[in-house]
């Protein structure tokens, strides 16, 4: 049953985007390029972050 929820899911995502792209039209591509540089930023701050802190582990480590 949960691969039958999953897939409704999916599903139900691939309609939303769809519907979406047909809502906003000659629009859309702005969109999608905002809504990626967004996840892109978030992405790169979240790396840095545990980069950050793995750095911080290392040097704990050493003393």
């Amino acid at each position: 049953m949960n691969l039958w929820l999953q897939f409704f899911v999916y599903l139900l995502v691939a309609l939303l985007a769809i519907l979406l792209g047909v809502v906003l039209g000659d629009y859309a591509p702005w969109y999608f390029a905002w809504l990626v540089g967004t996840v892109m930023l978030v992405l790169v701050a979240a790396a840095g972050g545990a980069w950050f802190d793995a750095q911080e582990a290392e040097q704990d480590q050493a003393r």
